[in-house]
């Protein structure tokens, strides 16, 4: 796969989170989307057996290494955190959310 998988992978929930198990940007962006009450999947990539071939490919996508986190939201590469980050504090976050099926109210 030329993405490394990385579209099967974003597209299988609302919300796809690609991180690593100790990454504290990981853990900050996972904790926005529970205090928001989005069910969330994640993508260790030290815990997965193609992390590698999935982090060059989101690094190539995202334009930076290491790439994590890359957040998807409804198969759509949103970014890392600042990205993230600045949608939620331009209200724009929770909109994208609802469209995506992540967020109900």
């Amino acid at each position: 796969m030329a993405d490394g998988g990385v579209s099967r992978l974003a597209s299988q929930r609302a919300v796809v989170i690609f991180g690593t198990s100790n990454c504290c940007m990981c853990h900050a962006v996972k904790t926005l989307f529970s205090d928001l009450g989005v069910s969330w999947a994640v993508c260790e990539l030290d815990k997965e057996p193609r992390g590698k071939d999935i982090e060059k490919a989101l690094a190539c996508m995202v334009g930076r290494s290491p790439p994590v986190p890359a957040v998807f939201i409804g198969g759509k590469l949103v970014g890392p955190t600042d990205q993230v980050m600045s949608l939620h504090l331009g209200g724009k976050l929770v909109p994208l959310l609802r469209e995506a099926g992540a967020l109900w109210l």
